[in-house]
């Protein structure tokens, strides 16, 4: 799959909660090829500011050539982007990474996003040809939850108990008899680390999309590493690119 850089133009851009935002761009090419759990660079307008902002692709419009970016404002580069209105243009790199393989139509599904790791879990859970859940889990502001309930039953959890069961989306598992055949999530590394362990006591095959902060985008700075199980082919050692090889990994192939 090749990845391109475009043009991009904004086609609209809202405020989904404090902070959250939600970015459709018109970028034909790599909405084409896009998978669920890909991520694009996006280029900042900034000559000072030489580096792309990795942002996880939330949907994707291939009969629009669209691609929808939900992100979360954390410093100079994001709050740019923020300030982007209909019309306006931006450079962007992608698609990038591996994402989410196919699961058998037989099998049942369990999509668990947490924090600013949801957003990319929405595109998959609209490909999932399978029996299908969603559990999503928040601090307090809900975001997104509509639109995955067009596609299947969410469950929720909430850290201050707002909304759905109060704790983490493994409390929410838990809490509502969840049962799956494969786990697929993207999150904060203590969420994906106890999901990991969850899965493994019980036997579920489980698919991890990792969150880091990224450099290059396409694997040749090594600043994204994570720890693997293996050695690394390309740099020899027990590493794997998150931007490369991942960002997503089977549960198995990763040290959390």
């Amino acid at each position: 799959m090749a990845k391109r850089k475009e043009t991009a133009k904004v086609l609209s851009q809202d405020r989904l909660s404090e902070g959250i935002y939600s970015l459709w761009l018109e970028a034909g090419e790599i909405a084409a090829q896009a998978r669920a759990g890909q991520f694009v660079s996006v280029y900042t307008k900034d000559a000072s500011r030489l580096l792309p902002r990795p942002i996880s692709i939330c949907e994707t419009d291939r009969e629009k050539g669209a691609l929808r970016l939900v992100y979360r404002v954390a410093g100079a580069g994001t709050r740019e982007f923020s300030s982007y209105r209909k019309g306006d243009t931006t450079e962007v790199l992608g698609p990038l990474g591996n994402g989410f393989p196919e699961i058998a139509a037989g099998k049942r599904a369990l999509a668990v996003g947490g924090g600013i790791g949801i957003p990319p879990m929405l595109q998959l859970i609209k490909e999932l040809k399978c029996d299908k859940a969603a559990v999503l889990g928040y601090r307090d502001q809900l975001f997104l939850k509509e639109e995955f309930e067009r596609y299947a039953p969410v469950y929720l959890a909430t850290e201050d108990g707002s909304a759905g069961t109060k704790g983490n989306v493994l409390d929410a598992v838990r809490a509502e008899g969840l049962e799956a055949d494969v786990i697929l999530a993207c999150g904060p590394a203590p969420m994906l680390k106890a999901l990991k362990a969850y899965a493994a006591e019980r036997g579920i095959e489980c698919w991890l999309s990792l969150e880091e902060r990224m450099a290059c985008g396409v694997g040749a700075c090594l600043a994204c590493v994570c720890r693997s199980a293996e050695v690394d082919g390309h740099s020899h050692v027990h590493n794997k690119r998150i931007c490369k090889d991942g960002p997503v990994f089977r549960a198995e192939e990763v040290v959390l």
